[in-house]
């Protein structure tokens, strides 16, 4: 931790960077030995890319690529992958202005998801919200980081009632339309509806709970845990993955039981 330390305050010296926060799930206590060490790079524009550069090589020992900002997508700015003292060291950019803009949309209820690249539920904006509520703050000289993350540990009503309510909707709907490929056997179609329905229950048994869900990764056996998770529920969710083949009667069980999941989820959340 004290290397990790060192690190975020020589990363702080470089100009436009306001904080940094070690994020993932070394942060919350859940990772494994191999894990990744992942330092968010909370910054104004402009960023000097360059300093972070030299930073880097003489980290790393050798040359890195560090992107300008967006050059990793919309909703995962931008960074670099190290390895630093045999250990992987992500760097990754958040725009802090925009993670105050967001904070103030999550307080009004509104939340929008973006595409991104490793994230196949899609970004959704809160995660930026909850990434300073959950992380470790490392280095953080005008102590603004500090602040945002003593707001965000209180999780918004007007959020949590609009993830509820947009998933008491779109599941139901989603599983339904999703029969409409079974006598062709479109196995592919189906299973992305029930990937997107199991993530919208995930997003509101986590809202529900007033948690704050990151991204897909674990998010599934998380929610089990939560306290209106019905019994059983990560089992369930990843049985629904399992469907032997292409046959209609096999799609349509998967699909009854993603019902009979969803209603026992719905009913707990309006309860």
């Amino acid at each position: 931790m004290d290397r990790l330390v060192e690190i975020a305050n020589r990363l702080t010296d470089v100009s436009g960077v306001v904080g940094v926060c070690l994020g993932g799930s070394r942060a919350r206590g859940t990772h494994r030995p191999d894990s990744d060490f992942d330092l968010g790079l909370y910054y104004r524009p402009p960023l000097d890319t360059a300093t972070l550069r030299l930073l880097a090589a003489e980290l790393t020992g050798g040359s890195v690529e560090v992107t300008e900002p967006g050059g990793w997508g919309t909703w995962v700015d931008g960074g670099a992958w190290l390895t630093v003292d045999g250990h992987r060291v992500d760097w990754i950019y958040r725009d802090l202005d925009r993670v105050h803009r967001i904070w103030q949309e999550c307080q009004a209820g509104h939340y929008e998801v973006g595409t991104q690249a490793g994230h196949p539920l899609g970004v959704y904006s809160h995660a930026y919200v909850g990434e300073v509520a959950l992380a470790r703050i490392l280095a953080d000289p005008s102590g603004e980081l500090r602040g945002l993350q003593q707001e965000t540990h209180s999780y918004p009503k007007p959020l949590r009632e609009a993830l509820i309510a947009h998933a008491q909707w779109e599941v139901p709907f989603t599983l339904s339309i999703a029969r409409k490929g079974m006598a062709d056997g479109d196995a592919f179609y189906i299973a992305g509806s029930l990937f997107r329905a199991v993530g919208l229950l995930v997003q509101a048994l986590h809202a529900h709970a007033g948690s704050w869900v990151l991204n897909e990764k674990g998010a599934v056996q998380a929610a089990g845990e939560l306290p209106a998770a019905p019994l059983d529920f990560a089992a369930r969710a990843h049985g629904l993955f399992s469907v032997p083949g292409t046959a209609p009667d096999a799609l349509a069980a998967a699909l009854d039981a993603a019902d009979g999941l969803a209603a026992e989820v719905c009913g707990q959340l309006a309860s």
